[in-house]
């Protein structure tokens, strides 16, 4: 037999059988928008990509490559609500896989799977709700310096870092947390139900664990990697598709500095806050 016709005999079998497809949706960064330079995870980014990966032909699953320490609970839900009831239009599964770190937000983001993965020693969980911030009165006092705010509103400079804090503020961001905090633990209820294994009060206090902690608790299903599991379900055949935001087509020419696209000069000073506030959020996971 001539090598064409092999060739030919090949692209005919593959035809009559194609091989089945998953599509990967990369879920890495912090949750939410972070400033001007560096965008985080939002649906108004990931719209698009969540739907395109839906739409490919011969569609198995889509699987979730997630390595997220969380950010925005408002996004995290905006996410995983798309992805769910996209994977319910279209009778899809979808599958998550953590990589380095699936935690508080990023947690969520694995919860609009029907079976989550992980490493051994990925960082799992952390179902809780943080608020961080600094007070400044010592310091404008030691400079010199007024305060001076007006507001309309008794309440609507509540919190304020110049100001000193007041035990009525912070009852009242107690409540915004714990209102947030059972929107969360609504959602691992829904999502993991009788998989889970631990107790309640260990699994929504905020603490997170390994991979290998986290299956024993029932946060996820079992440790592995996307590539393996996803070859030991749909076979050896099987064409992972990543799906990605498209570039603009002004990016994709080179254009970005003659279009102005680089930060203004006062919004670098936004953007250092904004990286410094993102490494404190890896930083919380040993990362």
């Amino acid at each position: 037999m001539k090598l064409e016709d092999l060739g030919k005999i090949v692209t005919l079998e593959y035809f009559r059988d194609p091989p089945p497809v998953v599509a990967v949706i990369p879920l890495a960064g912090i949750v939410g928008q972070l400033g001007p330079i560096r965008r985080g995870l939002t649906l108004a980014g990931l719209a698009e990509v969540i739907e395109r990966a839906f739409k490919f032909r011969r569609l198995k699953a889509v699987a979730l490559a997630v390595n997220s320490p969380g950010g925005s609970a408002v996004q995290s839900a905006l996410i995983a609500k798309r992805i769910r009831d996209l994977a319910s239009e279209n009778d899809v599964p979808v599958y998550a896989f953590a990589e380095d770190v699936a935690a508080s937000g990023g947690y969520w983001l694995a919860l609009a799977a029907d079976e989550i993965y992980a490493d051994a020693s990925s960082v799992i969980g952390s179902i809780g709700v943080v608020s961080g911030g600094f007070g400044f009165t010592q310091a404008i006092k030691r400079l010199g310096i007024e305060r001076r705010l007006h507001t309309a509103g008794d309440r609507k400079a509540m919190l304020d870092p110049f100001r000193p804090e007041k035990a009525s503020d912070v009852r009242h961001l107690e409540s915004l947390q714990g209102d947030i905090h059972e929107s969360f633990k609504a959602m691992v209820l829904e999502r993991r139900g009788a998989r889970l294994k631990a107790r309640r009060k260990e699994l929504f206090s905020g603490a997170f664990w390994t991979g290998k902690r986290a299956l024993d608790m029932g946060l996820i299903d079992g440790l592995g990697d996307l590539r393996g599991v996803m070859r030991g379900k749909f076979g050896e055949r099987v064409k992972l598709r990543r799906v990605t935001p498209a570039a603009p087509l002004w990016r994709r020419f080179g254009l970005s500095g003659a279009l102005g696209t680089r930060p203004a000069p006062g919004e670098w000073a936004e953007a250092a806050i904004a990286a410094v506030e993102e490494r404190l959020i890896w930083n919380r996971f040993g990362l």
